[in-house]
């Protein structure tokens, strides 16, 4: 029988936006190791839609895509946090982790400014990958209770 902690994670939602399909494949791989399954975005604008039709609880974020990167889409969910009526509604408003390949001095404070919660700097561990999504839930489950 599945125990208590499978049947949590199953009841996660991910979001993972990636537009590299080989760093979508690992990433999934290394979330599908960890217990967790998720659905995928290539672009910004495939997560706001997808963000309007189903409520996810965290969302990784790559933060160089094309069209609208992951800066202007952290921006743009945050906006609609605070300013509902400005655009379709949102179904939630995920913890954002930040995916990023380069991890510049700078790089950690501009993610948390264009309000993201955190992040991971490419390539990534499954342990931390494991660590950050962990840290993320017990702050909702803490925050739910």
């Amino acid at each position: 029988a599945p125990t208590h902690d499978t049947q949590f994670r199953r009841q996660v939602r991910l979001l993972l936006a990636e537009d590299n399909l080989v760093n979508q494949k690992v990433a999934l791989r290394q979330l599908e190791k960890i217990g967790f399954t998720a659905d995928t975005a290539t672009t910004g604008h495939e997560v706001l839609q997808a963000l309007e039709n189903q409520p996810y609880d965290i969302l990784l974020l790559d933060c160089h895509m094309p069209d609208m990167d992951g800066y202007e889409t952290a921006q743009e969910i945050r906006r609609r946090e605070t300013d509902p009526a400005s655009a379709p509604a949102l179904k939630s408003f995920p913890r954002i982790i930040a995916l990023t390949a380069n991890a510049l001095h700078g790089d950690r404070e501009r993610c948390l400014a264009a309000g993201m919660d955190d992040y991971l700097s490419k390539p990534y561990k499954r342990a931390e990958l494991q660590a950050t999504i962990a840290r993320w839930l017990a702050t909702e489950s803490a925050t739910a209770g």
